[in-house]
């Protein structure tokens, strides 16, 4: 379908209102790798969306991976989840018109909280995990859940957490097994890491880091050297340090444990998850920890460190180079096609490598 003369309409400079989005220079909200996001209006209401343009030479030798996108989000209609409304295309560019979240990015609203309590923590998770489990129900495996895909859909203080990105996500097939190594390295599965044929369950995983991180401000796996690192993830060791987990409570401990357990097999479902006691009950503390966890974030996430993309299939073949033992009988060393990912190794950025309380 034409975009021009379509009900959509970018917001820009007031002096270029109302021009259609294949006229000029747009309000651009965000610039990745293959796309830019743009600020637009429905022309009838003025409702706001997000538009993802998308040059079609950018998806030449991709195709399969945005129609898997797409499919994906036809699929889904879920409070947590950005929607994606309506698809056009011009001659140049694919655009998919999203649902408009503005609400900010889950580390910075953290941060500007002057109260954050495991009470907060427990309630982001619970939208998370009941957002999961619906994608599971569907037969759909995100394969890429991390913080900086968690938005706030509004400014509000008591706004919901909404999922994005489903670029890597998955519809699991009747009898397909899932083998291509993706996702982000700190929150990646071992199973995956390990190349192993996985499931659902790499989500699972990938709420238990989440869920981490929220409680403390830093990652569970961290290594300045790459072989280190995975090496960590693979044998599930991490840690609840003191004194940055003093004051946080056995209950959630265990939750996280039962997230972050190395065996799929026995690691929680979000329906299991979302059963514990520290999601149903009332085992999380609303003790104050904002100070503590808000300076650990500032530390750990700065922005600048996010900027590289790696291939997931690179850094398996890193990890090859470095000869990492992992006393895991693997598959066939011969990795399926690559899947597009944003990979980042904490300390990879030009600046100083941020500090984890177990590097000391």
């Amino acid at each position: 379908l034409p975009l021009t003369g379509s009900r959509w309409i970018f917001v820009g400079r007031e002096t270029e209102r109302g021009k259609s989005l294949t006229d000029g220079p747009v309000c651009l909200c965000f610039r990745g790798a293959f796309s830019e996001v743009v600020l637009a209006e429905e022309k009838r209401t003025q409702r706001l969306v997000a538009i993802k343009c998308i040059p079609k030479k950018a998806l030449e030798g991709k195709e399969n991976s945005i129609e898997n996108e797409i499919a994906v989000l036809h699929k889904i209609k879920h409070a947590n989840i950005v929607s994606l409304e309506e698809i056009f295309e011009s001659k140049s560019h694919l655009y998919l018109v999203m649902q408009l979240v503005s609400g900010g990015e889950l580390f910075d609203r953290i941060i500007e909280k002057g109260f954050y309590t495991e009470k907060d923590a427990s309630k982001l998770i619970q939208q998370i995990l009941d957002a999961v489990k619906y994608l599971h129900d569907m037969g759909i495996v995100h394969r890429d859940l991390k913080p900086e895909n968690l938005l706030y859909y509004s400014m509000d203080e008591d706004s919901k957490i909404m999922i994005s990105d489903f670029g890597l996500s998955k519809i699991e097939g009747s009898g397909s097994v899932m083998s291509t190594a993706c996702g982000t390295p700190g929150y990646v599965a071992p199973e995956v890491l390990a190349q192993k044929p996985y499931s659902k369950a790499v989500d699972c995983w990938s709420i238990g880091v989440i869920a981490y991180i929220l409680l403390c401000g830093y990652p569970p796996f961290y290594d300045e050297n790459d072989a280190k690192l995975f090496e960590q993830i693979l044998k599930a060791e991490y840690e609840f340090d003191s004194p940055y987990w003093d004051d946080i409570s056995d209950s959630a401990k265990d939750f996280i444990v039962h997230l972050m357990e190395k065996d799929p097999n026995t690691r929680y479902t979000c329906e299991q998850a979302l059963q514990h006691p520290w999601i149903a009950g009332d085992t999380a503390l609303e003790k104050n920890i904002h100070e503590s966890v808000s300076a650990q974030i500032k530390k750990n996430f700065a922005k600048s460190k996010w900027k590289q993309a790696f291939n997931a299939t690179a850094v398996v073949r890193h990890m090859r180079r470095l000869q990492l033992s992992t006393g895991q009988e693997g598959p066939n060393p011969t990795l399926p096609s690559p899947c597009r990912s944003h990979l980042m190794m904490p300390g990879e950025d030009a600046g100083a490598p941020s500090s984890h309380p177990c590097s000391y």
